[in-house]
């Protein structure tokens, strides 16, 4: 039994003898009753097998993928483009040049980010809008979008950053 709800595929078990976990390298052996058994790659067991039933697995290619639980892109993104998603959830709409003044970045590189977000559809970019200036910079101030290239997060950009936010409170 694996922690946290977490499933394997059909056709495979985890083996008693090593109980493998999620964060272990592993290995399959292919059994006689067509299941391949998950095994430590490190597991002693190993060794007293028919060697040409053994198999290269990782987790990735084996677990049941939960509806919250992100695609393999996930693994794409670092700290920065999760602070960039938790800025356009916070502010929504908003364009690089900010992103850059806010987290104290250079400019080239919130361009990159917001490029490399929108095209794994984590963000998106917005229409031609009117938008109001920020909080204690303009009162009752409309600008209309011009210049800028404005992004808005996506259902999905906000779906992986509840996936990153849970992950990073659980401590992984």
């Amino acid at each position: 039994m694996l922690p946290g709800g977490v499933r394997l595929k059909e056709g495979y078990r985890v083996a008693k003898c090593c109980s493998p976990r999620p964060d272990d390298s592993i290995r399959g052996y292919f059994s006689h009753d067509n299941v391949i058994v998950v095994h430590r790659a490190s597991c002693l067991n190993l060794g007293k097998t028919d060697q040409a039933r053994l198999l290269s697995l990782s987790w990735v290619e084996i677990l049941e993928r939960g509806d919250d639980e992100p695609g393999e892109d996930f693994y794409q993104l670092d700290e920065l483009d999760f602070d960039i998603l938790k800025h356009h959830q916070k502010l929504g709409v908003d364009y690089s040049l900010m992103i850059a003044s806010v987290l104290d970045i250079e400019p080239d590189l919130a361009f990159e980010r917001h490029g490399k977000l929108r095209e794994l559809k984590l963000l998106r970019r917005v229409e031609k809008v009117m938008i109001r200036y920020r909080e204690n910079v303009v009162d009752n101030k409309w600008i209309k979008h011009r210049n800028h290239t404005y992004y808005q997060i996506t259902s999905k950009g906000e779906k992986y950053l509840r996936f990153f936010i849970s992950r990073k409170a659980d401590g992984d």
